[in-house]
């Protein structure tokens, strides 16, 4: 930081002046050193009163405004934190702690290209600072720049090879941009270099990508480790329950669907998904409950498909198309309405309608495939 003890001595003094302006310089320090010793102590009023007791001595001193920018930083007072950050930087542009600061609150407002900007103001000082080149690759990240951000990571595992924040936002860019066999390298790396007390959430992680990779199976066994350190997590059970669903083992999902439910029970999303499970295992009156407790929350377009579908499962086909076509008025650009519909005017042993109803589709669509597939399905039936 700049120092503010840097002050002019005049060719002809009697000495009391370098005494003045050395007592000075104390007292600021030690304002200085209660003030962000009171911060760690979570007593922001006195640091903010140390930090104003400097400005009464020295007008614009920069230890005082980063300090009382920072302050008002851990408040989340962030409007607040900028003001005093840019006053600073107003007498003192190179302020590192004041752009470090400066930075890291346009990124608290998600004002991502504000923060780059600063965050390059801070590298023209110090282009070796790690943590400063990863929070900037986050932000490019956060902006859905690839390339820059990749750069940017990379850049700090050239610097240091195993660098967690730099393995665990390459993780993240991958996985954002579906890159799932590369996110699940960088965070087995993270996972690898520190078995014994890494995240959680690098846990889960790993397992959604096994998820998204459809290797459930590999999976299982990250989503239940997740679980021996936090039975509760909801990540680790969603994650269990939608493994033992790709495997097709229902009645494992439906255990896990319900755990979720004890601590969460108007989640009309995993409501729906317990509804599917209980569904697919032919267990309707199961399934029924579910699904209307999900439509009592909130109306929910898949706890209604659900609801159709056991009708269908039923052998009520009439009341099957029935529920389709009404789902279709409210929402006449879903396609997946339109194929169940169609199967069950195949059901009902009206293919003509089921064709019609396909093709006049394609006339707003043409490039939906799942349209295309059940139409020639259909016709070649």
């Amino acid at each position: 930081m700049e120092n503010s003890a840097d002050i002019l001595v005049p060719e002809h003094f009697d000495g009391s002046e370098a005494v003045s302006a050395s007592e000075t310089v104390n007292r600021i320090s030690e304002l200085s050193k209660k003030g962000y010793q009171l911060m760690k102590e979570d007593d922001i009023p006195g640091a903010r009163e140390a930090f104003n007791a400097i400005l009464e001595i020295e007008e614009n001193n920069n230890y005082a405004l980063v300090g009382l920018g920072d302050t008002e930083r851990k408040q989340s007072h962030f409007t607040q934190a900028i003001s005093y950050y840019r006053r600073c930087l107003d007498f003192y542009p190179s302020n590192n702690y004041a752009l470090f600061g400066l930075a890291d609150c346009y990124k608290a407002q998600n004002q991502y290209s504000k923060a780059i900007e600063i965050w390059q103001r801070y590298l023209e000082h110090d282009d070796k600072n790690i943590t400063v080149i990863t929070r900037v690759a986050d932000a490019y990240r956060k902006t859905h720049d690839f390339r820059k951000s990749k750069d940017l990571y990379l850049k700090v595992l050239d610097m240091e090879r195993d660098n967690a924040y730099a393995l665990i936002g390459l993780g993240h860019l991958n996985y954002d941009f579906k890159e799932y066999k590369d996110a699940l390298y960088y965070w087995t790396r993270v996972y690898e270099l520190n078995k014994d007390d890494v995240d959680i959430r690098v846990i889960t992680a790993i397992g959604n990508c096994h998820r998204k990779l459809k290797t459930f199976e590999q999976g299982t066994r990250y989503f239940e480790m997740a679980l021996e350190k936090e039975p509760k997590n909801f990540y680790a059970l969603f994650g269990l329950a939608d493994c033992y669903r790709g495997m097709n083992m229902q009645e494992k999902s439906i255990e896990y669907w319900n755990k979720i439910l004890e601590i969460d029970p108007k989640n009309k999303v995993i409501l729906t998904r317990a509804g599917d499970a209980y569904r697919t295992t032919g267990n309707f009156d199961e399934a029924r409950k579910y699904y209307t407790k999900a439509l009592e929350i909130d109306f929910d377009i898949y706890a209604a498909i659900g609801l159709a579908l056991i009708c269908k499962g039923e052998g009520k086909l009439e009341e099957t198309a029935e529920r389709f076509e009404n789902l279709i008025k409210d929402d006449p650009r879903n396609s997946r309405l339109y194929v169940d519909l169609a199967d069950c005017y195949v059901a009902m042993n009206r293919k003509q309608d089921a064709v019609k109803l396909l093709s006049d589709f394609l006339r707003y669509d043409s490039r939906s495939a799942a349209i295309s597939s059940a139409l020639e399905r259909i016709t070649k039936s």
